[in-house]
């Protein structure tokens, strides 16, 4: 057995200022922009470091990847866009990380709400009543590969966002 490290990641905050644009298109704010940045920091301290970064390639949650993997050491071209991870459900989440290679020991996911916070809830065995943007959290599990992972198998390693009390 092998221990794995999924770090369930929701986007930034994004901003609703240019009305012409689609949901998908929604860039970050000012908040958002200040906050992935320094999550990746907090990530870099506790040095966490994804060996693979999949992302939504909504404009808001790429761009948090970007943050990320700036603040990580991890070029761009490296991150995953899925577009399934857009308006996905807990058991297409469940089925796309199955598909990460056993060689990927921490996988970081990038997307939405109320996806993370189910997804998280779902492989944790956890009550989070949600994670907020830029919130990350963190979980290991025991198997021989992704493609073993199953609901409810996974332990707490950490719950961080910006706002949280140190």
């Amino acid at each position: 057995m092998t221990q794995f490290i999924l770090l369930i990641c929701r986007h930034a905050k994004s901003s609703w200022r240019d009305t012409t644009l689609s949901d998908f298109e929604r860039p970050l704010n000012k908040r958002g922009e200040r906050d992935a940045p320094e999550m990746g920091r907090r990530l870099a301290r506790l040095g966490v470091l994804p060996d693979l970064i999949m992302s939504s390639p909504a404009t808001r949650a790429i761009n948090t990847a970007l943050h990320y993997a700036r603040k990580l050491g991890i070029a761009p071209e490296e991150i995953r866009r899925n577009q399934e991870q857009y308006a996905a459900s807990v058991s297409g989440l469940v089925n796309l990380i199955r598909t990460a290679d056993s060689s990927v020991g921490t996988l970081m996911l990038v997307g939405h709400n109320p996806e993370s916070t189910d997804l998280a809830n779902a492989l944790g065995g956890l009550n989070i009543k949600n994670i907020p943007t830029s919130g990350i959290v963190a979980l290991a599990f025991s198997q021989r590969a992704w493609a073993d992972l199953t609901v409810g198998s996974g332990t707490l390693l950490f719950f961080d966002y910006p706002r949280k009390e140190k």
